[in-house]
């Protein structure tokens, strides 16, 4: 199976309709027999991600960056906890230990990271599958914004094509795991 890469946020003042959306997620993706690859944080949605996956039985691998595991936030129960020295290192491991992307509801880090991985997607520095879920439309003015710059031609419509955009949970799987060799 694969190893999916799971972006989402790490807020401690979340609804809990997100913590159980991310519980979802890590569970679904155990029970497929996939490994869950996360930015190895043990708090908010990144958290229900992967005890969500554990308690299905799931593997987890976390990247996670020094200054993180310094302030003690860090998954200490992975399966695999990779160190990094910083935010970018993180992301490229991420990266090269991911076999497809899944991106959920979060801030400024998830969609650093998402844009990360969909960026050298359109360079074609990889071919790996990109899903958002855009959980009760968490998305749509974002996604709104794509459909401009794609219109306004600073994104091309292959590279718009690339995120493959669902509502849920197992739209989400259904979509990545068509993608996967």
């Amino acid at each position: 199976m694969a190893a999916v890469c799971v972006f989402c946020a790490s807020s401690r003042t979340l609804d809990q309709r997100w913590l159980d959306l991310a519980t979802e997620t890590g569970a679904e993706l155990a029970r497929r027999g996939h490994t869950v690859v996360s930015g190895g944080g043990c708090v908010g949605m990144m958290g229900a991600v992967v005890d969500g996956a554990r308690a299905a039985g799931g593997r987890t691998v976390g990247v996670i960056p020094q200054a993180l595991v310094d302030l003690e936030v860090a998954d200490l129960a992975s399966d695999e906890l990779l160190v990094t020295d910083s935010m970018a290192s993180r992301k490229t491991l991420m990266i090269d230990r991911s076999d497809a992307f899944l991106a959920l509801p979060g801030g400024l880090g998830t969609l650093d990271e998402l844009f990360e991985v969909w960026t050298t997607a359109t360079l074609a520095l990889h071919a790996k599958p990109m899903v958002l879920i855009d959980a009760d439309g968490f998305y749509r003015p974002l996604l709104d914004w794509l459909t401009t710059l794609t219109d306004q031609h600073f994104l091309k419509p292959a590279g718009r094509n690339l995120l493959t955009v669902v509502a849920t949970v197992p739209e989400a799987l259904k979509a990545l795991e068509s993608h996967l060799p």
